[in-house]
């Protein structure tokens, strides 16, 4: 079982950068699917992107110019980064895991990040 901590976000200024990690505990990373999710308010839940376990990653293709996923396997911990914020960005984002190949669904899930842009 793996337990995630997020850190990061925060506010930010239209075209800024921020950054969003995702701190595994419990087991390693290297096992495992790491998936970044958002949800505005109001809004349902957005799939941004998912790394696999082998460290494969891919970003939805909506924010792919802007957004990179990134794992490094030393400290445990996935990273969402994302560049040229706007307010449509404003969100809280999630992080989740999921045993082995990504799947549909995820088992173990982060507090959550808000991360907010305005002027």
């Amino acid at each position: 079982q793996v337990q995630l901590v997020q850190s990061g976000g925060g506010s930010v200024q239209p075209g800024g950068s921020l950054q969003v990690s995702c701190e595994a505990s419990g087991d390693s990373l290297s096992e495992y699917c790491v998936g970044w999710v958002r949800q505005a308010p109001g809004k349902g839940r957005e799939w941004i992107g998912r790394i696999e376990s082998d460290g494969d990653p891919t970003v939805a293709g909506f924010v792919s110019d802007r957004f990179a996923i990134s794992k490094d396997a030393a400290k445990n911990t996935v990273y969402l980064v994302m560049h040229k914020l706007t307010s449509a960005d404003t969100a809280t984002y999630y992080c989740a895991a999921v045993w082995g190949w990504c799947k549909a669904d995820y088992e173990y899930w982060g507090q959550g990040t808000q991360v907010t842009v305005s002027a």
